[in-house]
């Protein structure tokens, strides 16, 4: 074992660093000491101590959003098992996260074979936490020793950065430390190759769709963003000259208010959440272009009813209708033929007139009011309208009732919203933006709810330590209003009665807010909101907690869209009675 000399630890620094990765984020185990030795003696990478797996998890998911790659080190069982949520989500919505651990050393696996001792943190079988990872990483390896290790990292990192998902790097303790070779060349990451036939059928396919439609439409999905296709994106807008939408994990993937596309976009997508005219529009196109979109169970709608207008377009295939598969096909070669076709084409595509006039643009009726979801992201639509402050700051969104409203916003800039729309796990926007807030110079606005915030509170005490500006608004009604929605959405009427599993425990946020070492504001009426805004305008460099009293049986609009839509069940027909003990249900 060497700490002075080149280590196993020290080329998969250097192969980050070379990728463009400054923050590792870590919560310390004995098995991985010697690659945490390493990285504190490592020029140009900085360790972020977290308080748990998840929450470390989960900011290396957000780091990897704004830096293309993220990086978490974990203890082996008892931290590699409780930070796989997050790297799941990271493998549903494309993100490349490289999991870093130890196992017991080649001197400790001859002690268990001579006494047959279960060491800690294992469960007998060394091999259980890579076949775990296997599921949710492009690469789950474990290094045995230094010298094939190089080249296991080298393979397992172009595979993550190719796919744009998370890899799971498990060295036994003594590995990380032992020396090896440096890297004789930097990584070399090969493109996937293209079938030019299936290519040019796609091609083909696609145009036809198009050209034949009444009222076609794009919809831009997240692996726009992980590809960095942008620019290419608002280049074949230029060309087709017809309306697009997002996904909700796609919000913000072009700028919403100004450059190429403003004028044609209508609103995201979020299927029955969405703004009215914005879900009544997409119903009704013929041709609906999906490019890098990944599609869950909120677009069933479409799926179903939709389905043979479709043409989906991804790193790892196409659909053409519900039929037409094409495989070893590339998303962004097809862009870039795609607008090539149009630029050189004298006929143009139908396109249908559309003016998104949002009810988030409405003036607010009374500032003293009682806050309410709608009121509030009024305001907040009314505040991105006028304020130059509130454009620049990142918008992060967790599973919950404001996820869906803040996917009525307009006008949001390119790469500021953040969200976990398609794995949707409570706690993730709190514990996300630490590394949101240390991979991008913009300041962060996180929306909880109190089930998901109770889940990651302690992310700020995290975001305190490393001066983070984060303001973490919860929306505080004390249940898991999402759930009850589904469950009986009679609950939110006056004499309505909440499922015992859906309340939450009654919290003092402003004592919180004082152990965690951050600032504390609440905010009970539209005035306070206003209030609380001019505040974080004035104070830029500190981090906030603000409670948002949101009454109990206050239902978002978009949630009551959607959970009607699903349940098939109307809050305005709950015909209310009493059970045989008397209680109003």
């Amino acid at each position: 074992m060497s700490t002075n000399n080149f280590t196993v630890a020290d080329y998969l620094l250097t192969r980050l660093k070379e990728q463009g990765l400054e923050k590792i984020f870590q919560v310390p185990g004995d098995y991985v000491q010697e690659f945490m030795s390493a990285l504190d003696k490592f020029d140009g990478i900085d360790a972020i101590g977290d308080i748990t797996e998840l929450g470390a998890g989960y900011a290396a998911e957000g780091y990897a959003r704004y830096k293309g790659i993220g990086a978490v080190s974990v203890q082996y069982g008892v931290g590699t098992l409780s930070v796989i949520n997050a790297i799941a989500g990271a493998y549903v919505e494309r993100n490349p996260v490289v999991v870093i651990t130890a196992s017991p050393s080649i001197d400790d696996r001859e002690i268990i074979a001579d006494t047959g001792a279960l060491f800690h943190h294992s469960t007998g079988n060394y091999k259980s936490n890579q076949t775990i990872f296997e599921s949710v990483t492009v690469a789950s390896e474990i290094l045995s020793d230094s010298e094939t290790a190089p080249q296991i990292i080298d393979a397992a990192l172009a595979c993550a950065i190719k796919e744009k998902r998370p890899i799971y790097l498990e060295a036994w303790q003594n590995v990380w430390g032992a020396e090896c070779s440096t890297p004789a060349y930097p990584l070399v990451i090969t493109d996937t190759s293209v079938d030019l036939n299936m290519q040019n059928a796609l091609l083909h396919a696609a145009i036809h769709k198009l050209e034949t439609a009444q009222q076609p439409v794009i919809m831009l999905g997240i692996e726009i963003a992980r590809l960095g296709l942008q620019d290419k994106v608002e280049k074949l807008l230029t060309s087709l000259n017809i309306a697009y939408t997002t996904t909700t994990l796609a919000k913000s993937v072009i700028s919403e208010r100004s450059g190429v596309g403003h004028d044609l976009f209508v609103g995201t997508y979020a299927g029955e959440a969405s703004l009215p005219e914005t879900f009544d529009y997409v119903s009704q196109c013929d041709a609906i272009l999906a490019l890098g979109a990944i599609f869950t169970d909120d677009y069933l709608t479409m799926l179903t009813k939709q389905g043979s207008d479709l043409i989906r377009v991804n790193m790892d295939g196409a659909l053409v209708g519900n039929s037409d598969h094409f495989i070893h096909t590339s998303l962004t070669v097809f862009i870039s033929e795609l607008t090539a076709y149009f630029e050189r084409s004298t006929s143009s595509l139908n396109s249908v007139s559309f003016k998104l006039n949002t009810p988030l643009n409405t003036e607010l009726a009374d500032f003293h009011s009682q806050i309410s979801y709608e009121s509030f992201f009024t305001l907040y639509q009314q505040e991105l309208n006028g304020s130059r402050s509130l454009k620049g700051y990142n918008l992060i969104l967790g599973e919950s009732s404001s996820l869906y409203m803040a996917a009525r916003l307009i006008g949001i800039e390119k790469s500021h919203f953040v969200s976990d729309a398609a794995w949707g796990s409570l706690g993730h926007e709190t514990g996300c933006s630490l590394g949101v807030s240390l991979a991008n110079d913009n300041r962060s606005i996180v929306i909880a709810g109190d089930g998901g915030f109770m889940m990651m509170c302690q992310t700020l005490s995290t975001l305190s330590r490393n001066h983070c500006n984060t303001a973490v608004f919860v929306m505080s009604n004390e249940v898991y209003a999402i759930e009850q929605s589904f469950v009986d959405i009679c609950a939110f009427t006056p004499e309505g009665k909440f499922a015992p599993f859906d309340e939450l425990p009654s919290w003092n946020y402003e004592a919180l807010a004082q152990a965690y070492g951050v600032k504390y504001l609440n905010v009970n009426s539209v005035a306070d909101l206003q209030n609380a805004l001019n505040i974080l305008y004035e104070d830029t460099s500190t981090p906030y907690l603000i409670k948002v009293d949101i009454a109990r049986d206050d239902l978002a609009p978009a949630i009551q869209t959607l959970a009607e839509s699903v349940t098939g069940q109307k809050r305005d027909e709950c015909i209310c009675h009493k059970d045989n003990k008397g209680n109003i249900r």
